[in-house]
């Protein structure tokens, strides 16, 4: 009996000490929502090859169910393109973009660029899949993968591709959900670049404000205060540039939606404003450019 009773008291001690641990790590795996996407060359019409290729869509559909197999929340683009409401109200060149404004306004996290490649041959055929997984909101790539059918006497190249996806898919969601999970505990990476109009009279070593600080000094110091958990690494400073490789901003903003490098920069823009700074403000992937008059 004592035995018994000390086997139950130490399954008792070792489940205090497991338990709120598994639960600590089930909380820490946060999954994105996942947008799966076609990829079109320049100038070609994204309804129209979807439309004519059901075997496209049958590799779009088994790369979104890879997804949904692994329990992430994903977001039908197949559905959306073919809502009348999204397309309604916009002109020739927009519609040329559609893809993009799609992916925008999807509330997805990450969008993954599918590509299917047809293969013929006398040997059989084969089919590959490429697929590369994007943060939507820094451009910032986090998994690529080649998946190849093998070849076979068939025709059938939808099933082709559900076997080139297949061969693939598992290793592309766990590279895909590390950098993901990086993200949520450490920030989303993006970069600086920082510099001054022809005839600006202000450079890095102007004196700013009443601190005695200089305007570079400013800067590093609105980086350690708005940089994710103050995480942010300066290249290299001149007179005329400072060069910010990489700082941190969080996956999320307070309404739950994802922070970008826009939003970001509208931070800086307040920051400006208040040394009496005139700046403007370009965009380009996961790089902010900021330009001072």
């Amino acid at each position: 009996m004592k035995k018994i009773i000390n086997c139950l008291i130490f399954q008792l001690i070792l489940c205090a000490v497991i338990c709120p641990l598994q639960v600590k790590a089930q909380q820490a795996t946060v999954q994105p929502k996942i947008m799966v996407v076609p990829f079109v060359k320049d100038g070609e019409d994204i309804r129209t090859v979807l439309e004519e290729d059901a075997d496209k869509r049958i590799v779009l559909t088994k790369v979104k169910e890879a997804f949904d197999s692994r329990g992430f929340t994903t977001v039908d683009f197949w559905g959306k393109l073919k809502a009348g409401s999204v397309q309604a109200a916009m002109s020739d060149e927009q519609q040329s973009d559609l893809k993009s404004m799609i992916i925008a306004s999807s509330g997805a996290d990450i969008y993954v660029d599918t590509e299917m490649v047809i293969n013929r041959s006398a040997s059989g055929n084969a089919v590959k899949v490429i697929i590369t997984a994007y943060d939507i909101s820094t451009g910032s790539s986090l998994s690529n993968k080649v998946g190849d059918s093998g070849k076979f006497y068939t025709d059938d190249f939808g099933r082709l591709g559900s076997k080139a996806i297949e061969s693939c898919a598992d290793d592309f969601l766990n590279v895909m959900q590390t950098k993901f999970n990086d993200m949520v505990q450490n920030g989303k990476s993006l970069n600086m670049t920082i510099g001054f109009e022809e005839g600006s009279q202000y450079n890095m070593n102007s004196e700013i404000g009443d601190e005695g600080f200089t305007l570079g000094d400013l800067i590093e110091i609105w980086l350690e205060e708005n940089a994710f958990q103050g995480n942010f690494h300066v290249q290299g400073t001149t007179a005329t540039k400072m060069i910010v490789d990489d700082v941190r901003i969080p996956l999320k903003d307070s309404k739950g939606n994802n922070f970008t490098v826009a939003a970001f920069g509208r931070e800086f823009v307040k920051f400006a404003r208040k040394y009496g700074l005139k700046i403007t403000r370009n965009v380009v992937n996961n790089s902010l450019i900021i330009t001072i008059s």
